[in-house]
């Protein structure tokens, strides 16, 4: 790949990542509206779902309008990971800028509420996970919104890593030989 095909690479990649961020926030938006009305949080699920098809859609779109029609498995595999980089980038800047300013511990309280249910705690009890909830709901008490932020950063660019090698995969396509 030569300094040009990189750049025009990381180019479509960060435009296409500014978009997957985009579906990424509309779906943590959904989920913290979910947690009160539970069909808004299926609505978000299903876009987390999406994820992989919309990223496949951006690789073909890359492919067929930036490249003519044919890229490389590698080259297909830099794309994703680049693409999901620069979302998670921007997501977990909306995702911090949301838990610093906006939640004031709505998320974690309702976590909490979910985790301490009586058909939950039972449940737990039951598989004598008692304990661990209990430290669990406390070690999410003391976690930092900038905290939560990373972890989901580092997630997403994990998901990005294992996610875009069988999406490059699917829609590799070497140009014809004349």
């Amino acid at each position: 790949m030569t300094a040009q095909e990189y750049v025009q690479l990381k180019a479509f990649a960060r435009i296409d990542g500014a978009k997957l961020s985009l579906l990424w926030m509309a779906s943590f938006a959904l989920y913290i509206i979910g947690l009160s009305t539970p069909a808004y949080g299926l609505a978000a699920l299903v876009l987390a779902v999406l994820t992989p098809f919309f990223v496949g859609s951006c690789l073909r779109h890359f492919r067929d309008d930036g490249l003519e029609g044919s890229i490389s498995l590698m080259r297909g595999w830099a794309y994703t990971i680049y693409v999901f980089f620069y979302g998670s980038l921007l997501f977990a800047l909306a995702q911090w800028a949301y838990l610093t300013y906006m939640d004031q511990g709505y998320l974690m309280k309702a976590i909490g509420l979910m985790l301490t249910a009586p058909e939950t705690a039972e449940s737990l009890r039951q598989m004598g996970l008692t304990e661990t909830l209990d430290e669990s709901i406390q070690m999410l008490g003391q976690m930092r919104p900038i905290d939560l932020s990373l972890n989901m950063l580092t997630s997403n660019i994990l998901m990005g890593i294992v996610l875009g090698l069988p999406i490059a995969a699917v829609l590799q396509k070497r140009s014809e030989k004349r």
